[in-house]
């Protein structure tokens, strides 16, 4: 577990999580949330390897932009939650040119033998079209 952030004890405090991790800039803080999970990336592949979840996650974080995010649903089934989510990285990136990208998250968590919730699938663009693999 992080020293500096602790793990949600209850599937609401995910997306909180996610957006203080994100917002520290330190993509070590942020895969204590993704142990074990699956990543959509933006072409629809499923990435499962830890180092490049973080490589993944790497790439937007080093936009030097916060994320804003909020939980729009949060559905429990035991240990398993759905939890859809609106969220936005926007502002002016390093080369100073404006970014925004945004969109609607349809994410899974788990509860831990730990009673901790971290990701099973983040998939960040929802049921959003992607391209072909």
């Amino acid at each position: 577990m992080s020293e500096s952030f602790s793990l949600p004890t209850a599937p609401e405090g995910v997306i909180p999580a996610l957006v203080e991790r994100f917002n520290s800039g330190k993509v070590g803080e942020l895969m204590t949330l993704y142990e074990g999970a699956v990543l959509v990336a933006d072409d629809g592949r499923t990435v499962t390897d830890s180092a490049e979840v973080a490589a993944e996650l790497e790439r937007d974080i080093s936009l030097g932009l916060p994320l804003a995010a909020k939980a729009r649903h949060v559905f429990v089934a035991g240990d398993i939650a759905e939890i859809v989510v609106d969220w936005a990285i926007d502002g002016s990136g390093p080369d100073g040119r404006h970014v925004h990208v945004a969109g609607t998250a349809s994410d899974v968590a788990r509860r831990g033998s730990d009673g901790r919730w971290r990701y099973l699938i983040d998939n960040r663009l929802g049921t959003a079209v992607r391209q072909p693999v």
